[in-house]
């Protein structure tokens, strides 16, 4: 018996060290993997596009954003031809890599319409390979949007909520995108994030929506808000959705703070929007007792049981009818910044950029 227990310890000893070194391949290798990106796509750019100053990050729905580019000047690649770049499988998420400018200041930016998830099976580290690789490129400020469930009553589907901080679940039991060793050529083991969302930047978006209202009236709102972030694949239960409101979320999805923090942990601003798609489902679920439901056919069941509940359908077509307001937004952010006051006006650590 002892013999068994001493062989079994052994082979699990030697897993935990296998896995072990595969990890720490991985972290210390994601600074020379990003800069082999960075000089695979400056050897194709042109001067003008080579170093963009702007990183904006298109979730589910809203790759109507890449229309918001107007530069005479444009290439673009599919992540699956960009090396080291993982490729999103989910609906809406169309995966490339577009290099332009915006607005009459010709702000040289980058847009990465799709992004690459967790659930996907992604590591963390491939799931914020991007935001290291635009570091690299220079990217001082980066705007990420996505596509989220309504935690907030007070929030209606298509409302807006610009992040002021998030609940970072995942990590919470040790999904952690700085999780390993510290990539020090980007930032420090021991990034402070109680302040991870630049108030500048907040406040700008707030003048540039209530600009856009003036110009455009509409019923559409912007919050402000905390945005939970969980795991997924599979969206929330009543339960969970109740314990994450008693938490202080107001909106929940699956993306965005993995990019977040390895953003900050870079020197990057950050700004962020959530789309309600959906009003979460709050209520408990019905007792099977209930009176009410005695004598209902299967089908009047499910009819009863599926009010509100969340599919992916409906979170493109919010992300479609809210194309033209996230688009309007995000010009006039990047319009009130030319190119000198994104230098000027980066707070953090600068990092390395490749030349």
């Amino acid at each position: 018996m002892l013999h068994h227990l001493a062989s079994l310890y052994h082979s699990v000893t030697h897993i935990h060290h296998t896995l072990g070194d595969a990890h720490d391949e991985m972290s210390t290798s994601t600074f020379h993997r990003a800069i082999e990106t960075v000089e695979f796509l400056r050897l194709k750019l042109p001067a003008q596009l080579a170093k963009p100053r702007v990183a904006i990050v298109c979730g589910s729905g809203l790759g109507g954003l890449a229309e918001t580019v107007d530069g005479k000047v444009k290439e673009e690649w599919a992540y699956r031809d960009v090396p080291g770049f993982p490729v999103s499988t989910v609906p809406g998420h169309e995966g490339k890599l577009i290099f332009s400018t915006m607005t009459e200041r010709q702000v040289p930016v980058v847009l990465l319409v799709g992004r690459a998830h967790f659930y996907e099976g992604h590591s963390m580290d491939l799931v914020t390979f991007a935001t290291r690789v635009c570091k690299l490129l220079g990217v001082e400020t980066m705007l990420l949007t996505n596509a989220a469930g309504g935690l907030n009553p007070e929030y209606s589907v298509g409302d807006i909520v610009c992040l002021n901080d998030h609940l970072n679940l995942a990590g919470l039991v040790g999904f952690h995108p700085l999780r390993g060793p510290n990539e020090a050529d980007f930032g420090v083991r021991f990034p402070p994030l109680s302040d991870a969302y630049d108030i500048s930047l907040r406040q700008l978006a707030h003048r540039s929506w209530q600009d856009l209202r003036r110009q455009r009236p509409s019923e559409r709102r912007m919050h402000e808000g905390i945005y939970a972030f969980v795991a997924g694949p599979s969206y929330e239960t009543r339960a969970e959705c109740r314990m994450l409101r008693q938490m202080g979320a107001d909106v929940v999805g699956m993306s965005t703070v993995p990019e977040i923090i390895v953003a900050r942990h870079s020197g990057m601003r950050v700004l962020a929007f959530s789309l309600v798609t959906n009003k979460a489902v709050l209520e408990p679920t019905v007792r099977a007792d209930e009176p009410e439901l005695q004598g209902l056919s299967r089908t009047e069941l499910d009819a009863y049981l599926s009010r509100g509940r969340a599919n992916h359908e409906e979170v493109l077509e919010a992300g479609r009818l809210a194309a033209v307001d996230m688009q309007g937004l995000v010009l006039r952010i990047v319009a009130s910044c030319d190119r000198r006051s994104f230098v000027a006006q980066c707070s953090g650590r600068e990092g390395i950029v490749v030349a």
